[in-house]
């Protein structure tokens, strides 16, 4: 038993799936995914109501949640000699951790601002990387389970974007859960949410090489560990909720200020109007001249569909492209920030989408213009989640989440957007930001 002063561990197991189920595979990795090798690991965390004891805790849940359909490591190649892929063997195994916390589980599913801290040990570490013969085993997955004594249970998962996006993950979700809450695999079957396991993905093979190369690759070797959340800037986190009404009445007036504006949707009004607002909550706070300044707004497309040909739903790994917009810090604070906005972010969705020129055009950029800061463009934006997967609908047997939180924008400068618990058509939008900016943010 081990404990840091907010959290006691109780239990540390691998689980692994049973013997002689899944064998040896493994999975190449596309550029989709390779883009993603040094970003900081995804982390998440669910909040369920669960008024019971400890003792109830350990006997009904935590054996439930131990059946698990992943485990995997990414495996890279010494040199970069041979594309990463993702690899199972026998033996492979998944870390689950089980905790009690002693704080205090209604601060914590607020949607006030929040010492972001707090969040940070009911999210588990990816674990360590081993260096086998001739490559390096990089985990990619780790869950823990934390018990609020009469209170609920928090779901902490942390997973290294390689291995998926946030369509994959959900629906890796939606399977575990079932598989928790049921016992029993049947029911997915019969609803078709078996993975997609096939590359069916077509690109030009020159893409692969590039994302190989990106700076900082080099650094894969035994030495390396995925970024942690601890060190980071202190920051709160708050929750804001847009209603279908509030979002449908400014559609309405964006449409009549922008008229031949042809991208208008709850998203990109959404996003505009939090881009603008933090913008605007950064004066006053910045020790520099920004009137120059140029800022970077990125959210993701689901190509999977838009692909040629298409690849199925359900397929398995990364497969979304950057919407990028680019405006100067001056215009989004001023009086007509918002509709500026709005208008860069819908040009940005609407070019990507619909590039008559093949949906991966200028994908050689993807990775300087997502994932680099550069002194031309210092300020990024992102945006994690997406209304249309609704992670409110997870159900592990206790009912639905009380509140969901993306732990991980903490350290890449996103915004979180998801649909709302009690109706998906509000919008759920979560921001971290330093003490000062977020009383700022509030007030604007």
């Amino acid at each position: 038993m081990a404990t840091d002063g907010l959290l006691t561990v109780l239990e540390e197991c691998r689980i692994s799936p049973p013997p002689n189920t899944v064998g040896e595979r493994s999975l190449p990795l596309t550029f989709f995914d390779l883009g993603w090798l040094l970003v900081h690991p995804m982390h998440q965390v669910f909040f369920f109501e669960f008024p019971h004891s400890k003792s109830h805790f350990m006997q009904q849940i935590a054996g439930s949640l131990r059946r698990r359909p992943f485990a995997s490591n990414l495996i890279v190649f010494p040199n970069q000699q041979k594309k990463p892929e993702i690899r199972h063997v026998e033996g492979d195994s998944v870390v689950l951790r089980i905790a009690e916390s002693g704080l205090g589980f209604d601060e914590l599913v607020g949607n006030h601002p929040r010492a972001c801290h707090k969040f940070y040990p009911l999210v588990p570490p990816l674990g360590r990387v081993d260096k086998l013969s001739g490559f390096l085993a990089i985990p990619l997955f780790a869950v823990q389970v934390t018990f609020f004594e009469n209170r609920g249970i928090a779901i902490g998962i942390t997973n290294h974007h390689v291995l998926c996006d946030a369509t994959t993950k959900f629906g890796f979700l939606k399977v575990w859960s079932s598989i928790a809450r049921d016992g029993t695999d049947g029911l997915l079957l019969a609803k078709g949410y078996l993975p997609s396991f096939d590359r069916p993905v077509k690109y030009p093979d020159a893409l692969d090489e590039i994302f190989m190369t990106q700076r900082g690759v080099e650094t894969l070797n035994e030495g390396f560990q995925p970024p942690q959340l601890s060190g980071l800037p202190p920051k709160v986190r708050a929750t804001f909720i847009l209603t279908k009404e509030q979002i449908n009445s400014v559609k309405k007036w964006v449409s009549a200020e922008l008229p031949t504006l042809g991208y208008v949707s709850s998203f990109s009004v959404a996003c505009a109007y939090i881009w603008s607002c933090v913008a605007k909550s950064r004066i006053g706070i910045q020790e520099r001249d920004t009137e120059d300044e140029l800022e970077r707004f990125v959210c993701s497309a689901n190509f999977r569909s838009r692909m040629d040909p298409p690849v199925p739903e359900t397929y398995f790994g990364n497969c979304v492209g950057p919407c990028i917009a680019i405006t100067k810090s001056a215009m989004l604070s001023s009086d007509k920030g918002f509709l500026i906005a709005v208008e860069s972010i819908g040009k940005a969705i609407s070019e990507t989408v619909n590039n008559k020129d093949g949906i991966v055009k200028n994908a050689e950029s993807w990775f300087e213009m997502v994932f680099k800061p550069t002194a031309k463009i210092p300020v990024k934006i992102g945006v994690a989640g997406t209304p249309k997967l609704r992670n409110y609908d997870i159900d592990f047997g206790w009912g639905k989440p009380k509140k969901y939180e993306t732990v991980s924008i903490d350290s890449n400068g996103s915004m979180s957007i998801n649909a709302c618990r009690e109706s998906s058509e509000d919008l759920e939008i979560g921001l971290s930001l330093p003490a000062k900016q977020m009383d700022a943010f509030v007030t604007i």
